[in-house]
């Protein structure tokens, strides 16, 4: 009977899984493209880089939606046989909550290790793909898109203006062409009309032009002895390269990130990150001492003095001025001058360099914690979702994706705000980005106790009768 109780979970579980985890994955990817539209939109992407780039963006947020889809599934799950009386059924006859629940457990474990084994295997990959990917279409300019009445200047060397585009965008009227040759002039074409295509391979952009003037002036720029061209034509031929609107293939080795690290290589990051106290050290005395000349007579003991300065020191100098003579003081305060700026320079960038190295360090212990911390929500926000589900014991997509947004939304806003206070220096990184963990898992206990409890917490009639008795009670008074 424990075997088939088992089986009737699963089953009843699967289910809702895979639709809650396609949704999530769909909503997420979507929300991607909503951010990036406007940089996507008129680059001439063919249908083979669309493709690619909407399976790297899946892939990328496959460690978001399994939590999200283990939270609204479990819910979904002991809603339904909640709602059907079958989980009052099992636990008649004597099945603990937490017997019931093992099967799941152990699928969720299962999941969390796979998602582990995701975000530490695929999505540093992923994430070196999209970027590479991103910034060809962000840089990439937009398909040729010549407007009526707007002077185009996305061709290189040229301007271009239409007063009229026919219905089939290939018949042009009144165009004028501004050639850039950074000459005295920029040679100057107009049209009456004429034909727009573009090559069969893509690579060049036909002007047909008829019955139109070209003028041009040559000569050398600030003499008076310069030549004004006009060449009146009937039929003229411009070509134009289309090269710099094809999409660029860029180098994976021309982007570093550490989301694109893994945990075994995050570690070597960290720990030569970590180990530069003694390299800054070395670095401050190489290049800060040459700047203070009494630097070279210290040592481990004290000072060394020559026998100059010693008579110097008996001699009982009662200010500056006095021990430096008048005709090199302000050789000697010009001098110091220099100096301190130089120290001031040096110390300036020394500490902005290990500044940078510190939030580098941050950023890598980010990611390195953000491994396991995506893993533990899967089994936190399960342990949340099933006693949740048993609670409130409402099937259906209505409740159960209230309650799961509700707890989503409170994972995300943490686990965002844990990250924040990590980059600001605010919290450690364990403290910053275990955040949302830590404030989950004592409420998943507590679920959890009061789903053995039978306790009723969403049930309208007691709050109902415990108000009804809170009143009648102050009503004595």
């Amino acid at each position: 009977m424990i075997k088939k109780l088992d089986i009737l979970i699963i089953r009843s579980f699967i289910g809702p899984f895979i639709g809650a985890f396609l949704i999530s994955l769909f909503v997420l990817t979507m929300q991607f493209f909503w951010l990036y539209i406007d940089d996507l939109v008129g680059k001439g992407l063919d249908l083979p880089t669309l493709l690619y780039l909407i399976g790297l963006v899946t892939l990328s947020w496959v460690p978001i939606a399994l939590p999200l889809a283990l939270l609204f599934s479990s819910i979904m799950t002991f809603g339904n046989l909640g709602e059907s009386f079958e989980l009052v059924a099992i636990k008649a006859a004597g099945i603990p909550l937490i017997r019931f629940m093992r099967p799941l457990v152990v699928i969720t474990i299962f999941l969390s290790g796979l998602a582990f084994l995701f975000a530490n295997n695929i999505i540093p990959v992923t994430q070196l793909k999209l970027a590479t990917l991103k910034f060809d279409i962000i840089v990439a300019k937009p398909a040729i898109d010549i407007k009526e009445g707007v002077f185009y200047d996305k061709l290189d060397g040229y301007v271009i203006k239409l007063g009229r585009k026919e219905k089939n965008d290939s018949v042009i009227h009144d165009i004028v062409l501004f050639e850039k040759n950074y000459s005295l002039q920029d040679n100057v074409l107009f049209a009456e009309s004429g034909i727009m295509r573009v090559t069969k391979d893509k690579k060049y952009l036909e002007f047909i032009l008829k019955n139109g003037w070209r003028y041009e002036e040559r000569g050398v720029r600030g003499t008076p002895k310069t030549e004004f061209i006009r060449l009146g034509f009937k039929t003229y031929k411009k070509i134009f390269d289309l090269k710099s609107f094809q999409l660029k293939k860029s180098g994976d080795s021309s982007f570093y990130d550490p989301k694109m690290l893994s945990v075994r290589q995050l570690n070597t990051a960290i720990d030569s990150i970590d180990n530069v106290d003694s390299m800054y050290t070395a670095r401050t005395r190489k290049e800060v001492n040459p700047y203070i000349r009494f630097a070279r007579y210290t040592t481990d003991t004290g000072w060394t003095m020559t026998a100059a300065a010693k008579a110097g020191i008996k001699k009982n100098y009662k200010n500056f001025d006095e021990a430096i003579p008048d005709s090199i003081q302000n050789e000697c305060i010009e001098s110091a001058s220099n100096q301190v700026t130089g120290i001031k320079n040096n110390v300036n960038y020394l500490a902005l360099d290990y500044k940078e190295r510190q939030t580098s360090l941050q950023l890598h212990q980010i990611e390195w914690h953000r491994k396991f911390t995506l893993s533990a929500a899967c089994l936190v926000l399960f342990l949340i979702g099933a006693p949740l589900g048993s609670i409130i014991r409402k099937g259906g997509l209505g409740t159960p994706l209230v309650f799961a947004i509700i707890f989503f939304v409170i994972f995300h806003l943490f686990n965002t705000f844990g990250e924040k206070f990590v980059k600001s220096a605010q919290l450690s990184p364990l403290m910053g980005m275990w955040l949302s963990t830590f404030i989950l898992l004592p409420i998943s206990i507590f679920l959890v106790v009061k789903a053995m409890a039978d306790a009723q917490l969403f049930n309208q009639e007691y709050y109902y009768r415990l108000f009804t008795k809170i009143r009648a009670y102050t009503r004595k008074f």
